[in-house]
């Protein structure tokens, strides 16, 4: 483990220290989505019944415990994942369930929940972007107690102390990950205060309470403290410089704040609202903040495919680029300025003109978007838009903009697992390989008619994307058994609970590769690659062309 006194005396991490770092960031991930659909199913019984009972289907425990069949079967698989349960689905679309060795040991902690799980709820009741005096006050306790008690009894066998610290990186990754992200968004992680030792009072203008959260993370060797004074140690920058990475998941808390409601209750209970009312499952510019936090990362080789496609004649060229849920405009900014730099078609802007058009569903993230390519000073349109109907996007172009939208390059990122559910139009003939749980207002969705969804989903969309093709970013699930096997090693689970229980549909890349071929598209292999590089990938990018 990284003491504060090692980074005291070391300036650099080694590579075994960011790997021990990574870890902890994962398990964080993994515990603001656990605690809250764990102790909901604790505190029903769900768990000790299994427990109890042995192996059990999904539908008798819906008719058991009155659930709501979509969201509890999203709640089993997180658990799966986490490695206490295990989901199994047949071949006759049923589901079993059973718990495992580890989940008996979770059972005699989840208790340990209640704490950061009354928090997640009470902050709902207060300002989103701040911190205020009760949420300081509640937090204050759980610190306390976090810091007088060691989860981790070293006395026990192994097992138990592997679920015992399972347990207490959740615990913490619910008291981190908000606070880092609300830092972050706040302007806490600016150079000035990562660089320079600094005060409470500087930051907040209530220093006595602010310096509590400052003295928890140099608990966690996040700081080193001298007087009344903080800087921070080479453990908390690598935290704060990824603080962006807490972003989508924290995002979510909204809905799992509503988890038993959701589970046992009225499953539409964050979608029931006026009509252009705020979102209520999500906070949306947090969720943008946080996955324009994550583009960077990707887009080396998305140059790569912009770079080609902008340095061949003019006339086998796109018009221009749509962005189709185009988030804060940070891709789009980027993909102007990789054109404008590094292209041909760049020397050649003020004969041919580079069509850029953002689109989004969402009010807030048309509204950031604005705001960024005006500051970045480029030109683009910004239109609403639903990934779900490519006819009505094409008619609005044509009529309001004078433009085809087979001319344009289509990109998008993490985008089309969220598109609207509708029934599919077939049935489909092929069986099923993906092993996700999905859900539509409560009700459970069976694979073979997810994997169908994307089939028809992609069909609409091939008359915009035959000629110039669809370059697109994707978020991926992979099978809950591989996620239990590599716990610190992948936010899988995370993935799986927020858009689980809210209405989105990550499938394995393989099988979406695999739908890919089947509906007459080309993934070009010269542009694919998956993150990882290996069977845990759970984000790829694509270039998709017509055959």
């Amino acid at each position: 483990m990284i003491t504060t006194k090692q980074q005291a005396n070391s300036p650099m991490l080694t590579k075994a220290d960011k790997k021990v770092l990574r870890e902890d960031l994962f398990r964080h991930l993994d515990g603001i989505v656990t605690a809250p659909t764990a102790y909901a199913l604790y505190q029903k019984g769900v768990l000790q019944f299994i427990a109890e009972e042995g192996q059990l289907s999904l539908a008798q425990l819906v008719e058991k415990f009155d659930a709501n069949e979509g969201y509890l079967n999203v709640a089993f698989r997180v658990l799966s994942a986490q490695a206490w349960l295990t989901h199994t689905i047949q071949s006759d679309n049923s589901i079993d369930i059973s718990i495992t060795e580890r989940g008996r040991i979770a059972l005699n902690y989840i208790p340990k929940y209640k704490g950061v799980v009354d928090l997640m709820k009470l902050s709902g009741n207060y300002h989103h972007r701040k911190f205020e005096m009760e949420p300081f006050r509640i937090f204050e306790q759980i610190f306390t107690a976090y810091q007088d008690q060691d989860l981790v009894d070293e006395q026990a066998d192994e097992l138990t102390q592997s679920v015992q610290y399972q347990v207490k990186k959740h615990i913490e990754g619910v008291l981190v990950g908000p606070t880092v992200v609300l830092l972050g968004m706040n302007g806490m992680f600016h150079k000035y205060f990562m660089e320079a030792s600094f005060s409470p009072d500087e930051f907040h203008n209530d220093p006595e309470s602010f310096g509590k959260i400052l003295n928890f993370f140099t608990f966690l060797g996040w700081f080193n403290k001298k007087g009344t004074t903080y800087q921070f140690t080479q453990k908390g920058l690598f935290f704060a410089k990824r603080s962006s990475a807490y972003g989508v998941t924290v995002s979510y808390i909204p809905t799992f704040r509503k988890m038993e409601e959701l589970i046992f209750g009225n499953p539409r209970v964050l979608w029931d609202t006026p009509e252009n009312s705020p979102e209520l499952h999500v906070d949306r510019a947090m969720n943008v903040w946080g996955s324009g936090g994550a583009h960077s990362t990707y887009f080396k080789k998305i140059d790569e495919v912009i770079i080609d496609l902008f340095n061949k004649p003019i006339e086998e060229q796109p018009k221009g680029i749509i962005d189709m849920g185009c988030g804060d405009g940070t891709f789009l900014v980027h993909l102007f300025d990789v054109i404008e730099r590094r292209t041909k078609r760049g020397q050649m802007l003020e004969e041919y003109p580079l069509f850029l058009i953002g689109v989004d569903y969402n009010r807030a993230a048309l509204k950031a978007t604005k705001s960024n390519i005006i500051k970045a000073d480029v030109w683009a349109k910004v239109i609403w838009g639903d990934i779900s109907d490519p006819q009505l996007l094409e008619k609005d172009l044509a009529e309001n903009y004078g433009i085809e939208m087979k001319d344009l390059l289509n990109v998008r990122t993490f985008l089309d697992h969220n598109r609207i559910w509708s029934t599919p139009k077939k049935e489909s003939k092929t069986s099923s390989t993906s092993t996700g749980a999905y859900a539509f207002r409560g009700e459970r969705l069976s694979n073979q008619a997810v994997e169908q969804n994307l089939r028809e989903h992609l069909q609409n969309w091939m008359p915009y994307i035959e000629r110039f093709g669809l370059l697109m970013i994707e978020l991926h699930t992979i099978p809950s058994a591989l996620t239990a096997q590599n716990l610190g090693r992948t936010a899988a689970t995370a993935y799986d609970a927020t858009h689980g229980f809210s209405d989105q549909y990550i499938v394995e890349l393989e099988v979406m590769n695999r739908i890919i071929e089947e509906v007459g598209l080309q993934n070009v292999a010269a542009y694919h690659s998956k993150y990882p590089n290996s069977d845990l990938a759970t984000v790829s990018i694509n270039y998709l062309k017509g055959t």
